[in-house]
C-alpha cells in the first residue's frame, strides 16, 4: 500500500471551491426569471442547487477523500454492474422517468438520478482495474481492443437508447483517454475515433434534431427563430458582454430569450454579465484544474490510482471545454453541462465524489 506523504492537493480543493460559489451565484442571477415563472420563487433553482447537489456533494467529497483509493478498486466490478443495472432500469416501466421524449432519469422510491453521470464514474474505476489487470497485454488487439470495444459497445449502447449522444461522446472520449495513456497502440487508438466519429454521422443522419443542430453549427443565420435560436440567442449574450460585461445580474437573454440559462447556456451568461474577463477566468480556472489532474495522475503511486486519475481529470475538463466550445460557436450544440456550475444535482453531487477520490490520490503522490 502507498505510503502517505502529504495532504489533499489545495489547488484542486481550491479551484473546485471557487467553481462551486461560482456556480451558486451565477445560478441565483441567471435562474431568477426561469424560477419565478416556473415556481413563483426567484431563487428556487438556487435554493435546489445548494441544497440538494452542492452540500450532499461537499460531504460525499470529504467522506471520499479519507477512503484509501485501493477500496475503490475492490468494488470497482460491483460498481459497474449496478451502474449497467440502472441504465437497463430507466427503460423499464415503473422506474423510468421519460422527459421531452428522453428516458435519462431513474426513480427508485423517492430518489431521482441520472444513471449515466453514475455510470461516468464508475467505468473510469472500472476500466483502471481491468487496463492495469491486462498489463502488456492491453496492446494485443485480442486481448486487448477487442474486449474494450465490447465494454465500451454494452455502455454505449444503453445510453444512445435513451437517447444521450452528448453523453455517450463523454464517456467514449474518457475511456479512449484511458486506453490511450495506458499504453495502447496508437493506431488502436485511430481505428476507435475513426469508428467513433462514422457512429456520430450515422446518429446524426437519422435523427432530425441532431441534423438540424449540425445545420445551425454550419450556418446559424439559417433559421434564428427556428433550429438557429438557441446558439444565435447564445451568440447574441456573449457578444453583448464586450470586455467587461453588463454587470452581475443585468444580462437581458435570461428573461425567456435565452433557452437553459442555468444549465446548458449558463456560459453565456456569464459572458454577458461578467464580460470576457469573467469569461476567460474561468477558463483558467479549467485549465488549472487540467494541470493539477494530469499532475496527480504523473505522480500517481500506481497504474491504478494514475489511470483513476486521468479518468476523473479528463471527465472533467472534456465537459467544460464541449460545453464553452458548443456556446461560442466552435461547435455544435452538445446539451453537457459546464461542470460545477452549471444547474443539475445528480451531475454535481457524483463529479465532487470524483473530485473526492482524486484528492485521496493526490495524498500518496510520489515526491517530485
Amino acid at each position: 500500500m502507498a505510503q502517505k506523504n502529504k495532504k489533499v492537493d489545495p489547488i484542486i480543493l481550491g479551484v473546485v471551491f471557487i467553481l462551486l460559489v461560482f456556480g451558486l451565484v451565477m445560478i441565483s442571477s441567471a435562474g431568477i426569471a426561469v424560477s419565478k415563472d416556473r415556481f413563483g420563487d426567484e431563487y428556487h433553482l438556487f435554493r435546489r442547487q445548494l441544497f440538494y447537489g452542492v452540500i450532499p456533494g461537499l460531504i460525499f467529497l470529504f467522506i471520499v477523500q479519507k477512503i484509501h483509493y485501493s477500496f475503490w478498486k475492490k468494488i470497482a466490478v460491483p460498481l459497474f454492474a449496478l451502474a449497467i443495472l440502472f441504465l437497463v432500469l430507466i427503460f423499464i416501466p415503473g422506474f423510468g422517468v421519460k422527459l421531452q421524449g428522453a428516458s435519462r432519469w431513474l426513480a427508485l422510491g423517492p430518489l431521482q438520478f441520472q444513471p449515466t453521470e453514475f455510470m461516468k464514474l464508475a467505468i473510469i474505476l472500472y476500466l483502471a482495474l481491468w487496463i492495469e489487470s491486462k498489463g502488456k497485454m492491453i496492446a494485443d488487439f485480442k486481448e486487448g481492443l477487442l474486449p474494450f470495444i465490447a465494454i465500451l459497445g454494452v455502455v454505449g449502447f444503453l445510453v444512445i437508447k435513451q437517447p444521450d449522444v452528448g453523453t455517450l461522446g463523454a464517456i467514449s472520449v474518457i475511456s479512449l483517454v484511458m486506453l490511450f495513456v495506458s499504453g495502447a497502440p496508437i493506431r488502436f487508438i485511430f481505428a476507435l475515433f475513426g469508428s467513433g466519429i462514422g457512429l456520430l454521422m450515422t446518429l446524426i443522419a437519422v435523427a432530425p434534431y441532431r441534423l438540424n443542430r449540425l445545420k445551425s453549427f454550419r450556418d446559424s443565420t439559417i433559421d434564428p427563430q427556428g433550429i438557429g435560436y438557441q446558439i444565435n440567442q447564445a451568440l447574441i449574450a456573449v457578444g453583448s458582454g464586450g470586455i467587461f460585461g453588463l454587470g452581475f445580474g443585468q444580462s437581458r437573454q435570461k428573461f425567456n430569450y435565452l433557452p437553459e440559462p442555468v444549465g446548458d447556456s449558463i456560459y453565456a451568461i456569464i459572458s454577458e454579465e461578467l464580460g470576457m474577463i469573467g469569461a476567460v477566468s474561468l477558463l483558467i480556472l479549467f485549465v488549472l484544474f487540467a494541470m493539477r489532474g494530469l499532475k496527480i495522475a504523473r505522480n500517481a503511486p500506481d497504474k491504478f490510482a494514475a489511470l483513476v486519475a486521468v479518468g476523473i481529470s479528463s471527465w472533467i475538463i472534456f465537459q467544460a471545454f464541449i460545453n464553452i466550445a458548443a456556446i461560442i460557436g466552435l461547435i455544435p450544440l452538445t446539451g453537457i453541462p459546464l461542470p460545477f456550475v452549471s444547474y443539475g444535482s445528480t451531475s454535481l453531487v457524483f463529479m465532487l465524489t470524483a473530485v473526492g477520490i482524486l484528492l485521496n490520490i493526490s495524498k500518496y503522490a510520489k515526491t517530485e
